[in-house]
């Protein structure tokens, strides 16, 4: 599950990349090079030993994303819809900036796709993630379960997988549910850069807890 189409977009005196990546379900930035070690530096410096994770033996942790079956794989999507929203990459920079204008595919109370099954039929440049692109895409949000399990991280208690609860997403405050102001077929691409916003790459304080708050 995942897609992304490149389009520019003249804004002002800035230089634009729109990213459209309607429907997609998931994506995980590449992963970081190791730094440059110099004498004296912390790079030389003996690394601390990871701490135990509480989530180890399941198949997240025992299994490669290539190994992992489709039902599992599937599972790995939060449902939280951060990455059915646009994106503009500053073309200079090549940084990424979010906006609350989503996919037209987006159903922003369910945030799930209206038509998941034909969405690339749907949609020209919706593009299914795969274990091979997965460690390639850079737009997805820091809290995003493929993202997490790709680098070899934990997932958030909110993720359903943890809870076994889908509704603790929004519950967290991590889904994009009452923060879509429309969708793209509502707002031109040139008028894209008037809706950044900063929350999609941000988590509530209670989203961060190491385990769901008694109230």
């Amino acid at each position: 599950p995942a897609t992304i189409l490149n389009s520019r977009v003249n804004a002002g005196n800035s230089h634009w990349m729109a990213l459209h990546d309607p429907c997609t379900m998931a994506a995980v930035t590449p992963r970081r090079a190791d730094a440059e070690k110099r004498p004296g530096t912390p790079g030389n410096m003996t690394a601390r030993s990871k701490p135990p994770s509480s989530q180890e033996g399941f198949f997240w942790k025992t299994k490669t994303l290539e190994e992992m079956s489709n039902a599992e794989w599937e599972s790995l999507c939060d449902g939280c819809a951060r990455c059915c929203l646009e994106k503009l990459e500053d073309e200079d920079t090549g940084k990424i900036y979010f906006t609350h204008v989503s996919c037209k595919l987006l159903d922003a109370g369910l945030c799930a796709c209206k038509d998941y099954a034909n969405r690339s039929d749907l949609v020209s440049d919706c593009v299914r993630l795969t274990p091979e692109n997965v460690r390639s895409l850079n737009w997805l949000p820091p809290s995003c379960g493929y993202r997490l399990v790709a680098e070899g991280r934990d997932l958030y208690w909110w993720h359903p997988l943890i809870s076994g609860d889908p509704d603790t997403v929004h519950e967290a405050g991590v889904s994009v549910r009452g923060r879509v102001q429309g969708t793209e077929n509502e707002i031109a691409d040139a008028d894209l850069e008037d809706h950044i916003v900063q929350w999609p790459v941000l988590l509530p304080k209670r989203a961060r807890l190491k385990k769901r708050p008694s109230s």
